[in-house]
């Protein structure tokens, strides 16, 4: 049986291998611990919506895919039935959350992407 937390902490470990950040900086960044990153990116512990939104801030990650990662948020669809106008996912998240990609992919895929945005 799996730890109870991997899938969120799984998902933090490879956003944060996509930002070339060590565990070390990530802990700087978000004033959190070292042991305490690495218990929740081993599915240890489960980490708070305060503590979500620090990671998500410093990985730039939105909060609701990383709250949707923790199960702490779904965003389903409109309650009201109705084609309510909704923000399309960022490009960047898009490829972030396609779990057909490795890290590798992932990173090589968003390197081609922000070099395009600089050359306009």
């Amino acid at each position: 049986m799996g730890r109870p937390y991997e899938g969120p902490g799984r998902f933090i470990r490879s956003q944060r291998k996509l930002a070339n950040l060590s565990l070390r900086q990530l802990a700087e960044l978000t004033s959190l611990s070292n042991p305490y990153l690495s218990q929740v990116e081993r599915g240890l512990h489960q980490p708070s919506v305060r503590v979500l939104r620090l990671l998500a801030e410093a990985l730039n990650v939105s909060a609701e895919t990383l709250l949707a990662q923790a199960g702490l948020f779904d965003p389903g669809p409109d309650p009201a039935g109705g084609d309510a106008e909704e923000a399309p996912p960022s490009v960047e998240s898009v490829i972030r959350a396609d779990a057909r990609l490795d890290d590798e992919q992932k990173a090589a895929l968003l390197a081609v992407y922000r070099s395009m945005l600089r050359d306009q």
